[in-house]
C-alpha cells in the first residue's frame, strides 16, 4: 500500500473527496512529525507509539575500498507496535 491507496481509502471511508482526505493526511504525518521532532513520543492506543532514539557514533569499513569510515551519531524513529495492531494482523 502506498500513500495514494490510504488517500482513496480515507476518502471512502470518511465519504470525502479525494483532496480533502490528502489534506487530512498530509496534516496526520505533519502533526506526528513535529512532535517527533520535539522529541515527544506519539502515542496511538490500540495502534502503536512513534518514538525516537539516540544512535551512537562508530566506525565501520567502505566495501568497496575497505577504507575504515567514521559513522556520526544519529537520532532514528522507532515504531513499537500496540496491542490492537499485533492482535489484529495474528
Amino acid at each position: 500500500m502506498n500513500k495514494q491507496d490510504l488517500i482513496t481509502i480515507v476518502a471512502e471511508a470518511g465519504d470525502l473527496p479525494k483532496a480533502k482526505a490528502s489534506d487530512i493526511l498530509d496534516a496526520v504525518f505533519e502533526a506526528i512529525t513535529e512532535s517527533l521532532k520535539a522529541k515527544t513520543d506519539v502515542r496511538l492506543v490500540g495502534f502503536g507509539t512513534f518514538s525516537t532514539s539516540k544512535r551512537k557514533a562508530g566506525k565501520g569499513r567502505n566495501p568497496r575500498t575497505g577504507e575504515e569510515i567514521a559513522i556520526p551519531a544519529t537520532t532514528t524513529v522507532r515504531f513499537k507496535a500496540g496491542k490492537g495492531l499485533k492482535d489484529s494482523v495474528n
